[in-house]
Order: structure tokens, then sequence, then C-alpha cells
């Protein structure tokens, strides 16, 4: 079987939560079926223009494959899609992206959400079949219009990827002259990522009266050009002075060493990959009340989820104060993100590619003897 699994925009998108996934399936489908041939670009030579070079041959750009997975919306997506429709091969289009998780991300993204909800209505119902990162984010779907099969399937997270981070804490420490209790979060800085809250929550522990040295560090790039949000230039230009905006780290490992506390104080996500990576790691977490965790994890067993920032502060702070609990907590957070490795996940996606082509073969045979 040979399945297309395409990230349009690969380079731009390798470190993003986007690129994250992609890798991720792979992985797990080449884990997982021996009989899989995954190939990661439709283009024939590999490259667009060199497709579009045989074209003038006569050859069609875009490679044989028995079904398409794609994970992006764009016009080369666009054009998977209806060679899929034209071929008569099965579609699966992967919903990582929103109009509700869009806004916020950059400048201009919340003017344009609305637009892109439209189109993304449109695209997702090209597909047999949509695959969404989580019930909440299905039901977003359905609420905007999408009129195709909708399915959840964890993103999962690469646990192998982690392995060993725990040696990298000193270095890491060091490095950025971390001392006390470390609160941290990973992933690119948008301000729908929480950053306002982040920052001001830093400013007040900083400013408590307490024994308790309490440092903040954002792990991740974050846009200082044209597309950065004031918000986000505002504090990665002058942040309080308790908190570090690293930038990009080469790895990942490091940052969840360094840290003590993971925070997502996200105000919108259809999973949130770097959080499954926390937990990966057993650190004890602390995420906003949102729809999508509560679908995912359970306040007081694996996590602390807070609604605001001053329970974002209760919750920080009474981890600090109590080791014991940190230590539940990390180690529940563990065995939680067991639940969602890359095994688990082939295993799933590889049946649900087996049914989506068992389904087209019945449907090719019953016309046929009609």
């Amino acid at each position: 079987m040979r399945v297309l699994n395409y990230l349009e925009l690969a380079d731009p998108l390798q470190r993003s939560g986007i690129g994250t996934a992609a890798r991720q399936q792979r992985r797990a489908l080449r884990g997982a079926a021996a009989d899989l041939d995954v190939i990661e670009s439709p283009w024939r030579g590999g490259d667009p223009r060199v497709a579009a070079a045989g074209l003038l041959r006569g050859r069609p750009p875009i490679r044989e494959f028995d079904l398409a997975h794609c994970n992006l919306f764009g016009p080369g997506s666009v054009a998977v899609a209806r060679t899929a429709r034209r071929r008569d091969v099965p579609l699966i289009c992967h919903a990582h992206s929103t109009g509700e998780d869009f806004a916020g991300s950059f400048r201009g993204s919340t003017a344009v959400a609305p637009a892109l909800r439209r189109y993304l209505r449109w695209f997702y119902s090209l597909a047999d079949l949509v695959l969404a990162p989580s019930e909440y984010a299905a039901e977003l779907l359905a609420a905007n219009g999408v009129d195709v099969p909708v399915r959840a399937i964890s993103n999962g997270v690469d646990l192998a990827s982690l392995s060993g981070h725990e040696r990298l804490r000193t270095a890491y420490r060091d490095r950025f002259g971390f001392t006390g209790t470390v609160v941290f979060t990973v992933g690119n800085v948008f301000e729908r990522k929480g950053l306002t809250d982040f920052c001001l929550l830093a400013e007040e522990l900083a400013n408590a009266e307490s024994d308790r040295e309490f440092r903040f560090a954002w792990f991740g790039p974050y846009d200082d050009g044209p597309r950065a949000s004031s918000t986000v230039r505002r504090w990665t230009t002058d942040p309080p002075a308790n908190v570090t905006f690293t930038g990009w780290v080469e790895d990942k490992r490091g940052a969840f060493a360094a840290g003590d506390v993971y925070l997502f104080a996200t105000k919108e996500e259809t999973q949130g990959i770097a959080a499954l990576e926390a937990m990966a790691c057993g650190k004890p977490c602390v995420l906003r009340d949102l729809p999508v965790f509560r679908e995912y994890y359970t306040d007081g067993e694996d996590c602390l989820l807070a609604e605001s920032r001053a329970e974002m502060r209760e919750a920080v702070t009474r981890i600090a104060a109590d080791p014991d609990l940190a230590r539940r907590l990390g180690r529940n957070a563990r065995e939680t993100a067991e639940r969602h490795g890359l095994d688990v996940v082939g295993a799933e996606l590889s049946g649900i590619y087996a049914d989506l082509l068992e389904g087209r073969m019945r449907t090719r045979e019953a016309m046929g003897r009609w």
C-alpha cells in the first residue's frame, strides 16, 4: 500500500506543532505496518518545479498513490485533493488548524480567521474523512459546517525522542542561569498561547513576599519582524526581570530537563503536543482549564487545571511547596503520555487507512457488478 502523507510547506513549518504532528505520523506509520510505503511528497522528482517541467513532456506532475493524507490546506494540498478525487483514491484531511486556534497567532491572524473558517469548511469537505486531534476539535469543525465524517485521533507523543532528558538538566540550567523553581512552557511565542498571562504571573510571583525564587522560561522561537504582534514584540523586547525567552533551542530535551513546573496558559488548543511531551518527561503540569484538556487529562490526577491567572498562581505555588504532589502529578502524567505513544497512534492510523481502502474497493466492486 503506497500512502502519501503530505505536509505542504514542510521546511517553514519544521518548528511548528503541525510539523511535529506530521513527523510523528510518519514515524508511527513506519513502525506500525511493514506493508506501508509512506511517501512524503506528491511531486514527481520530489519538487513541484521538476514536476511542472515533466508536465511539458506529457508526464503527470503528481505521483501514484493508493491513499492521500494531507496535513495542511494550501494550493499543493488542493492539487492533491483534486487528483485523489479524479483518480478515485481515498483522501484524508487532517484538521490541525481551525479558525479558532488560528486567531491570535501572529499579526493580523484574528482578522483573517473568519475567512479562514469558510475556506477550511470548503477544503475539509473535499475529503472522505477528516481527522482531528481531539473530540473538541471535531465538534468545532461540525459547528463550522464541515459535512464529511470527522474522527478524533491523538497527535501522540514521541517518547523515544525525549529519552535521556534528565542528563541535560544541569547544562541547560547553567546555560540560561536558572536557579530556584523554573516555571516553563515550550513552543512558539504567541499571545494565543497565553503570553500575557505567563508574563503577568511571573511579575506577581517576583513581587510576592516569599522565600521561594520563581524563574519563568519560555523555550521557543518568536518573530520580531513585521509579522510579530505588538503584544509579542512588547513582552519579548522588555520582559519581566524573572522571565527568559530563550528562542529556539537545538535539543528540546534540554528545555524539559531545565524546567520544574510546566505552565500552559494557552487560550485555545486542538490538543497541544508540548503538554504531552512535558507529561512524558514526568513534569507536573498546570494547564488552562479548556474543554480539550478535560477531554484528555484529569484535574488533580495527572495535572492541575486553572481557569484564571489567580488559579494558575495558586496551582504553581502549591506544586512548588509540595514535593509529594509534584512527584505524584509527574508520575501520573508519564502514564498518561504513554497511552498516547506512537505505537498506539500508528496502530490506529494504519487501521483507518486500511478501512478506507477496503471501503473504496467494495464500492468499486459494487459499481462494477451494477
